[in-house]
């Protein structure tokens, strides 16, 4: 990443689970071919230097703006997001439940499912005003 300064961030579904905790799991220095072994391939992306997942639905690519090593804090500047036609709505905007991004949850080692819509963002606030 800091080569590079770019970097992309793909996100997994429920059904790539096994492949996603694999990579994440497996060193490159031992497993030299750990993408191709959970099934994946790459391609280079258009706007930065660096690949995309092409199994992976949905990615954001970024530039690198800052990096501390301390904290390893990650700070990037996002120039697209690419998403496969089977996760986008009706016009074109990508739908979370097609979507069904998971996240890590440290506090159970689980992944969980990311979709239930709970309030209206820049909206709900309002009523405190």
């Amino acid at each position: 990443i800091l080569a590079r300064k770019a970097f992309t961030v793909s996100m997994a579904t429920a059904e790539q689970t096994v492949a996603c905790d694999y990579v994440g799991i497996a060193s490159g220095n031992k497993a030299a071919d750990k993408v191709a072994k959970a099934g994946w391939h790459t391609t280079k992306s258009e706007f930065v230097d660096a690949p995309l997942i092409d199994e992976l639905p949905m990615a954001v690519e970024c530039r690198l703006v800052s990096y501390d090593p301390e904290n390893c804090r990650l700070v990037g500047e996002i120039v697209n997001v690419s998403a496969d036609e089977s996760v986008l709505d009706e016009d074109g905007k990508i739908d979370p439940d097609k979507l069904r991004p998971i996240t890590f949850d440290p506090i159970h080692n689980a992944y969980r499912v990311l979709g239930e819509k709970v309030g209206n963002a820049f909206q709900d606030g309002a009523k405190l005003k």
